[in-house]
C-alpha cells in the first residue's frame, strides 16, 4: 500500500487524472439546463413577463396571471413582500412614471438549474444579470438577480 502511495505521491500524471476528474464532476453537479428545455422555456418566458412587460412596460395585469398565491419576494431594501405587497410595489413604486425605469436581461447570463428530491424535479433556481437603468439622472448599474422557483406548474 505505501508503495502504491509512494509512487502517486511522485506522479503527475495521476494528479493530472485526478484534478481533471475533480473537475468534470464538478461540472456535471452543476450543470445548468439545456436552453432547449421546458423548464427554462418557461422560467425565461415568465422572466420576460415580470420584467420586459409587467416593470418596464408597466402591464401589471399580466403580472397577476403568472405570480402564486403564496409567493415570497426578497427583496434588498424592503424586506419580504406576500403577492399583494409585491404587485401593489410595481404599482406604486415603479408605474408610477412609466419609463422611468428599465431592466434588460444580459445576453446569454440566465441560468437554470434544477431542484430534485429523489430524482423528481420540485422546482429550480433561476440565476441572471440584469441592467437596471434609471431614465431620470442616465444612472446605469448591473445586478445580479438570483429567483428559486419551487412547486413549478407548466401551465
Amino acid at each position: 500500500m505505501n508503495s502504491l502511495l509512494a509512487s502517486f505521491k511522485e506522479s503527475a500524471f495521476y494528479k493530472l487524472v485526478i484534478a481533471i476528474s475533480v473537475f468534470l464532476f464538478s461540472l456535471i453537479s452543476t450543470a445548468q439546463v439545456d436552453k432547449n428545455s421546458e423548464i427554462y422555456k418557461v422560467l425565461k418566458a415568465n422572466d420576460s413577463i415580470i420584467f420586459d412587460r409587467a416593470f418596464n412596460n408597466c402591464e401589471v395585469d399580466k403580472l397577476e396571471l403568472i405570480i402564486a398565491e403564496d409567493i415570497e419576494f426578497y427583496h434588498d431594501i424592503v424586506g419580504v413582500q406576500n403577492r399583494e405587497e409585491f404587485i401593489n410595489a410595481v404599482k406604486n413604486n415603479i408605474c408610477t412614471n412609466p419609463g422611468t425605469f428599465t431592466r434588460k436581461l444580459v445576453e446569454n447570463s440566465l441560468e437554470v438549474h434544477q431542484l430534485k428530491n429523489n430524482g423528481k424535479v420540485y422546482g429550480a433556481i433561476q440565476n441572471g444579470k440584469h441592467d437596471f437603468y434609471v431614465k431620470e439622472n442616465n444612472k446605469n448599474s448591473q445586478n445580479r438577480h438570483c429567483t428559486i422557483y419551487t412547486s413549478l406548474d407548466f401551465r
